[in-house]
């Protein structure tokens, strides 16, 4: 077989000589066809919607078969000029220790963008000789493009012309290759179309909260509502013609609600409800709203049920009791009948201003990519112009992302959600695999703005560590942080805020759920950790001592860790020893006479929920606890409730 020399002709490395790279390349590094049976490989545009006026992102991935290696690419997008124009270009592979990229840099990724014609060329080479080809499924570029202002709701294309090899040419190293191009629809609409969600409320200590009472806006539909019949199911069978289902078009959002007829569904089930599922498909992006009655919901809190609303994009698993229904009546007033109140429980696309803001928060994050739209996930009560929004829950709420067609679910590293100040953070997912689409699991204790990322993170200092995978696995879930430059130091001992700080993100708990405020002595006001002792005290995760002290920067005990851990065990619903089990449990261990009192029964809860299992028949729970360990029993506490 051919083997690609060192030296390399030495080529001009302008967009005119990455051209000629990538034509001559196949002379330089010819294709070899051998006897295994090719697949083309596949480029996709993604397919987007934007307001006119606003930008949007379109990412461009190429998947090709494992035993492919294409070193050069070469392509012409064209495009409607009259209706978009090109931002910029960012590229998300360049290859190995190659530099940022901006148009016209000396380097190996270029692009040229000429909006008055329509067109962006895209040049992309390995310099290597072939030593770091394109990965099998790797995000080549993103484009942002802009809607014109003056554009017209409707449907642009972004195109390449295949047939000529100066605007389209991938070059492979070692078999015949051709490749396949998809996607690129722009759906444009018009510029006052979007929505948004309020700011979750902080709520009461209880847990759960549901928000002040709010006027109710009801937009004009900017279509006729068609209605239809349509089957639900409760408990597994199917209840014909027990619902209506309405589809109008609001604000250029189409929008379908199902309408459940509440007294039939109760008369149907008495006391014996345990699931009610709402199956809307044929929808696709569009939004769905699921409407039943406060008498309903009572009915379903009393039999300990769920709701279930099913879309093409996602499912909403909702179980009544989470809904409040009597916090809701006391918003609106003891006296109002609970079949006159309306719970409204939707499944939307995020506004473009949020998937702007998403994007924008991904573009500063390093090696992180945005995999599927952003989804708003909504619950609220209606009763006389009068509108509450159930924002809080006292337990995880179980909602899932169906990720696009041909997206593989092991290129999700996290589901995060959209920040008031438009950071993301990580919430609790899990994906699961499935026959045509995979899906992400999201557990959240609020409603929010949801989408999926992609984001390995990997350390210089833990190739050979035992916390390798657990560490790994939580940075690229946006829990754990390095120290330094591409350093974990996992060795390292960590302090009580520290721990504090990524017990919470791993459990997806971003903001205190009352207003109470936590008084320690030493917990400064502008200290980077004041809102992670606020959070962590609100939900009874921590507590100082008793000078009023809460330590922050002292280094945190094996003991003092698992306390913690036992209360957040409470929090997703692992069980704890009792006192019998505590007794046996810490006997194993040839000094657990050191267990103090107050830490018995917490260490012998995460021996019982197997997140510790000491070293050398010892628990150590004097001894501090390391960054890995941190890792370590986060990950497996977080693993145990099936979080992720």
């Amino acid at each position: 077989m051919f083997q690609p020399k060192k030296k390399r002709p030495r080529i001009r490395k302008t967009m005119s000589g990455l051209i000629a790279l990538t034509l001559l390349s196949s002379l330089v590094l010819p294709n070899i066809v051998e006897a295994r049976p090719t697949e083309p490989s596949q480029v996709k545009f993604a397919d987007v919607s934007v307001q006119a006026g606003q930008s949007v992102h379109v990412p461009v991935t190429l998947k090709q078969p494992d035993y492919s290696a294409i070193t050069a690419y070469s392509m012409q997008i064209d495009y409607d000029s009259s209706a978009l124009e090109i931002v910029r270009i960012t590229p998300k592979y360049v290859g190995n220790n190659f530099p940022t990229i901006v148009e016209n840099n000396e380097v190996n990724f270029h692009y040229k963008i000429d909006n008055e014609a329509g067109w962006v060329r895209i040049i992309w080479a390995d310099f290597t000789a072939g030593h770091y080809p394109i990965p099998v499924e790797q995000q080549l570029f993103d484009i942002e493009v802009k809607a014109k202002s003056n554009t017209s709701p409707g449907t642009k294309k972004l195109t390449v012309n295949r047939e000529d090899p100066e605007r389209w040419n991938f070059t492979n190293l070692d078999y015949e290759n051709y490749t396949e191009l998809s996607g690129g629809t722009i759906t444009i609409t018009a510029a006052n179309s979007g929505g948004g969600n309020s700011t979750p409320n902080p709520g009461s200590s209880s847990g759960g909260s549901v928000s002040p009472t709010s006027p109710v806006v009801t937009p004009v539909p900017s279509t006729p509502a068609a209605t239809k019949g349509v089957d639900i199911y409760v408990n597994g069978q199917k209840q014909e013609q027990s619902a209506t289902a309405t589809t109008a078009t609001v604000n250029n959002l189409v929008t379908t609600t199902v309408h459940v007829d509440n007294d039939k569904v109760i008369n149907q089930i008495g006391s014996g409800l345990r699931t009610l599922l709402l199956p809307i498909t044929g929808t696709g992006k569009d939004a769905v709203v699921g409407e039943l009655n406060g008498k309903l919901v009572k009915t379903m809190e009393g039999s300990n049920a769920e709701v279930v609303i099913q879309t093409d994009s996602g499912t909403y698993t909702l179980p009544a009791n989470q809904i409040q229904i009597d916090q809701v009546l006391n918003q609106f007033g003891s006296t109002v009948p609970l079949e006159d109140i309306t719970i409204q429980i939707a499944i939307a696309p995020s506004a473009a201003s949020k998937q702007s803001a998403i994007q924008a928060a991904a573009d500063k994050m390093q090696n992180t990519t945005v995999v599927a739209a952003p989804v708003d996930f909504e619950v609220k009560a209606i009763w006389n112009g009068q509108q509450v929004n159930v924002d809080r829950f006292n337990s995880y709420v179980e909602r899932s992302i169906t990720l696009p067609e041909g997206v593989d679910g092991s290129k999700i590293t996290t589901g995060v959600v959209l920040q008031p100040d438009g950071s993301l953070l990580h919430v609790p997912t899990k994906v699961i695999k499935g026959n045509v689409q995979d899906s992400a699991i999201i557990n959240s204790l609020t409603n929010s703005t949801y989408t999926l990322i992609y984001h390995p993170t990997t350390f210089s200092d833990i190739s050979s560590h035992w916390s390798r995978d657990d560490v790994q696995d939580l940075a690229s879930r946006l829990i754990v942080q390095g120290t330094g430059e591409n350093v974990f130091a996992p060795d390292r001992s960590i302090t009580r805020a520290e721990f504090t700080a990524v017990l919470l993100r791993g459990l997806g708990l971003h903001a205190p759920r009352s207003t109470e405020a936590a008084s320690f002595t030493d917990v400064k006001t502008g200290s980077w950790y004041e809102d992670e002792v606020q959070t962590a005290v609100s939900y009874g995760l921590i507590s100082g001592y008793a000078d009023d002290s809460f330590r922050p920067n002292s280094e945190i005990s094996r003991a003092e860790a698992l306390t913690i851990v036992s209360r957040a065990m409470k929090l997703v619903g692992l069980a704890q020893a009792d006192a019998s089990e505590t007794t046996s449990l810490l006997s194993t261990y040839s000094d657990s006479a050191k267990v103090q009192a107050w830490a018995a029964e917490p260490v012998a809860s995460a021996i019982k929920q197997e997140l510790v299992q000491g070293a050398d028949g010892k628990l150590m729970s004097e001894a501090d606890i390391s960054r890995a360990q941190s890792a370590a029993i986060v990950k497996r506490l977080l693993a145990k409730a099936g979080l992720i």
